[in-house]
């Protein structure tokens, strides 16, 4: 029989790839993992990972391992809940994971009102480029742009939302107004950096006019939001961010509608916990208060400032 507690260095290996961020998560030297690898591997009698490209990858037996682990993982954490009585409690953390811009515009200003409802609940909000997996555990629940397809996961769309051109006036004022998608190639365009999109849904300029790339480009949707307002170019935007600053101006709304949707996705051992719930419930109301300004997304003013004259 194996040493049970062998199964967690192995989870932590299996998620990071490497040994020495699997050491640090777990507070062990990288040479102590090393070795109880080896001894799960003795005692299993069949090696559980393959080096390649300087990371460690799962064998077949490690996959069928995996599984058997996070089994084992996800047990025992409803055993601690159970017995620490913590199911039905609204306290302790929850580790969300969320695109920039939906957390700094849409999550922070709800802020206050979640921790004055759930004082025990101690919220992390990670904004880091890409999304954290629940899949993997490295975060309770996630707010992704795409439904996931593979995982032991529970996955419900939150909402849709809307994205359009902007501009500054000042832009608009130096350069002229586009009347069309394909006058945007003689106009310097805003948008991110294509190797470093992490998801197909931020990809909008394509989506707009086929072969239209960005002149200024950032992983960061707030910078690109202040690029624009500061009058360096066109580029596309959230309503939930272009609406709120009144020195934008939406362009083409009647051609160019870009809408995207968010996805609530969490293990799916985690569902039936009470502080889960809670930032579940509190996420939807969020996305609902977005699509409560449907129409108008941004505001008729704006709408009609932004047709071309007739």
């Amino acid at each position: 029989m194996f040493d049970w507690d062998d199964l967690r260095v192995f989870l932590a290996v299996a998620r990071a790839h490497k040994v020495a961020p699997a050491a640090r998560a777990l507070g062990i030297d990288a040479t102590t993992i090393a070795r109880r690898l080896a001894r799960l591997e003795k005692a299993l009698g069949a090696e559980l990972f393959e080096m390649g490209m300087g990371e460690r990858s799962l064998t077949s037996h490690g996959q069928v391992l995996l599984r058997h682990a996070e089994g084992a993982e996800s047990a025992a954490l409803a055993a601690m809940e159970e017995v620490k009585g913590q199911e039905h409690r609204l306290s302790g953390q929850v580790r969300l994971s969320v695109a920039e811009g939906f957390g700094t515009w849409v999550l922070a200003p709800g802020m206050g009102d979640f921790n004055r409802r759930h004082p025990g609940i101690r919220l992390d909000l990670i904004t880091a480029s890409g999304f954290l997996n629940p899949s993997n555990r490295e975060a309770d629940m996630a707010v992704m742009l795409a439904r996931p397809q593979r995982g032991r996961l529970t996955v419900r769309r939150l909402g849709d939302y809307r994205l359009h051109l902007y501009a500054s006036p000042a832009y608009l004022e130096r350069v002229g107004r586009p009347g069309r998608p394909a006058d945007l190639r003689h106009h310097t365009l805003i948008g991110y950096v294509p190797e470093f999109i992490f998801t197909p849904e931020l990809n909008y300029l394509d989506e707009v006019e086929a072969g239209l790339e960005a002149n200024l480009r950032s992983t960061s949707i707030i910078m690109q939001q202040r690029m624009i307002a500061e009058g360096a170019g066109i580029g596309v935007l959230p309503d939930f961010i272009g609406r709120r600053d009144p020195g934008l101006m939406p362009l083409m709304v009647d051609r160019v509608e870009i809408t995207r949707s968010f996805w609530l996705v969490m293990h799916g051992d985690l569902r039936r916990l009470a502080r889960i719930g809670a930032v579940a419930d509190w996420l939807q109301q969020r996305v609902d208060i977005l699509s409560g300004h449907r129409d108008p997304d941004i505001t008729r003013k704006s709408i009609d400032a932004a047709r071309p004259p007739r």
